[in-house]
């Protein structure tokens, strides 16, 4: 049995995991209000935001060992079952939420979904890397990226109307089961990469595999496997750097919105769960449309004859100059629904942007690389939003959140500098002489 347009499938599928991996997370906080009422009822509200930005501290830095950890395992076991390993283990620890009694036990849940949930974007990357021409991959990537922002979408919704009929720990055990469901057109559609799969037509699979004879060491004109470095000299490399920077720089923008948005809400405008369900979704619209446009945008622009370095680097500043204006607006929004909108933009840039960004380690070494320097540059991600996201409940005590808004200036910058500056020719790299 041939299918047509199979990479298109694969990408669905991780673009679906992608939206079940962030119901999955915007569960805790979505409920917190209700948890911290039922078990925390004598602490005020400074209280309380301090241990759910502890425990979600930890959950991100657990997210961040995870990144290296699964980047080595997609590259040692494969795509296939590295998904699986992933979001089964994730899904379970989501299940076991509904156990948890105080700090301790949700720091322990945290952290066991925190380093399963990590997978997903290494994962995502591999994907990638395997199953698209490298044209396509910046626009596949959105599609990965979106399925991010539609999770956020529908997440607060869904959470919103669970709640009036369940209680959180009946929650947590429903969105858990979503990940058990899509195990089973994953194993059966995605038997094998691209180069051995069954399904996959003789056309198609040439049109990926030619479209991905980026690499040529030994530049007689042949495609070869490329510049697959060892670990110690991949980090040698100031490209390596400047990837691992930038996304430690940009990542935290977008943990600064998942994480805090149902509380800044709650604090800034006095919402309940309720109305952060049916508020806090907006801003992931413009994260939705901001992952297909940079995607496309790259596309048109490769198409059109720019070269990968302009592509990329064109389309990461734009995205950094949407969000930079966006974030002083955020100082003195006025409303709870000017403010969402703002978030809206700011993440349609964020994520013109981050798609463009991982796409740059597949851009510059080989495949058998691509997951190691995507799993590094995910760890360094997590750490900056760890530190980030510790940082919120002292420099934001009394609910002024302007200082994180200043934070969030810098480390655009700072993105835009590793870029410019550490990966001054975005290209295959090869071996020094």
């Amino acid at each position: 049995m041939k299918t047509q347009g199979l990479r298109w499938w694969v990408v669905g599928l991780v673009a679906l995991a992608a939206i079940i991996n962030y119901i999955d997370r915007q569960a805790f906080g979505a409920l917190w209000p209700e948890i911290a009422g039922e078990l925390f009822p004598d602490m005020n509200g400074d209280e309380t935001k301090a241990i759910y930005g502890s425990i979600s501290a930890i959950f991100i830095l657990s997210y961040a060992a995870g990144q290296t950890i699964f980047g080595k395992i997609f590259d040692w076991i494969g795509t296939r079952i590295g998904f699986a390993i992933s979001i089964g283990v994730w899904s379970f620890a989501t299940a076991i939420h509904a156990l948890a009694q105080g700090f301790m036990s949700f720091a322990i849940f945290r952290s066991l979904l925190g380093v399963a949930e990590a997978g997903n974007w290494p994962g995502a990357a591999k994907a990638n890397a395997e199953w698209f021409p490298t044209k396509e991959r910046a626009f596949a990537q959105g599609i990965f990226n979106s399925g991010a922002a539609i999770g956020g979408i529908v997440a607060y919704p869904i959470i919103g109307l669970l709640s009036i009929y369940l209680s959180w720990q009946a929650i947590f055990v429903c969105v858990a089961m979503l990940g058990f469901l899509w195990l089973l057109p994953w194993m059966y559609l995605v038997k094998a990469p691209p180069e051995s799969h069954p399904w996959l037509s003789d056309s198609e699979k040439q049109y990926i595999l030619s479209g991905q004879e980026n690499q040529d060491l030994n530049e007689d004109g042949t495609f070869d496997e490329g510049y697959n470095p060892p670990t110690g000299e991949l980090l040698s490399r100031k490209e390596s750097w400047g990837i691992i920077i930038a996304s430690a720089a940009i990542d935290p923008i977008w943990w600064l919105f998942i994480v805090w948005i149902p509380i800044y809400l709650f604090e800034t405008f006095g919402m309940n769960v309720k109305d952060i369900a049916f508020s806090a979704w907006v801003p992931y619209v413009g994260a939705m449309f901001g992952a297909w446009f940079g995607g496309l945008l790259a596309q048109n622009r490769l198409n059109s004859g720019w070269d990968v370095n302009k592509t990329r680097k064109f389309v990461i500043t734009l995205g950094c100059l949407i969000m930079i204006p966006c974030f002083f607006l955020l100082k003195a929004p006025g409303s709870a629904v000017n403010a969402v909108l703002i978030m809206a933009v700011l993440l349609f840039g964020f994520q013109t942007a981050i798609g463009n960004v991982q796409t740059l380690p597949s851009d510059m070494f080989s495949g058998k690389t691509v997951g190691t320097l995507s799993g590094f540059a995910g760890t360094g991600a997590k750490l900056g939003a760890f530190g980030l996201t510790a940082l919120i409940p002292i420099i934001t005590k009394g609910g002024n959140y302007e200082p994180a808004f200043l934070v969030g200036v810098a480390l655009a910058v700072i993105a835009l500098l590793a870029v410019w500056i550490l990966c001054p020719r975005v290209e295959p790299l090869k071996p020094r002489k």
